[in-house]
């Protein structure tokens, strides 16, 4: 069994990110998907075999744009989402997921959480930990092949 700590568009509120801290020992993945990837800076030294950082619209230097993390037999592919147009669908987010050969995509940019499965991809935007809405992560579990998402509000 792996567990994912997956959190999106903190955008600079690192006080929300400090929130979520006292899972990121025990969490076998850490995942910023991006708009403020730079909040997760402190942490990278802390817990560099296990943290991913991806680059959203709103962050110009720091962290990846895309990645795929392979764990318990599952693909997933991990992205900011904005390039995929998810605001207005998960169509190409889940051709982009499937043509990676993976079965779960991790998208954020909405700063809304959302668990919803598209041409066979589990697609997870774990909401914002920005103070746009209610401020909200995902914890993922993948055990023998299959990943179990929840939402969780702070």
């Amino acid at each position: 069994m792996k567990t994912f700590l997956v959190m999106s568009d903190s955008h600079g509120r690192s006080g929300a990110v400090m929130r979520t801290r006292h899972l990121f020992r025990e969490t076998d993945y850490l995942v910023h998907l991006g708009d403020g990837s730079a909040d997760m800076r402190p942490f990278m030294g802390l817990y560099p075999d296990k943290t991913y950082i991806l680059r959203g619209n709103c962050d110009f230097s720091y962290g990846e744009d895309e990645c795929v993390i392979e764990t318990e037999g599952v693909r997933i592919f991990c992205c900011h989402g904005h390039r995929y147009g998810v605001k207005s669908g998960l169509t190409r987010l889940a051709e982009a997921a499937k043509e990676k050969d993976c079965t779960v995509a991790l998208y954020g940019h909405t700063h809304i959480a959302a668990i919803e499965t598209v041409d066979g991809v589990l697609c997870i935007n774990p909401g914002s930990l920005g103070a746009y809405v209610d401020a909200s992560y995902c914890y993922l579990v993948v055990h023998q092949g299959k990943p179990t998402p929840t939402i969780v509000t702070l």
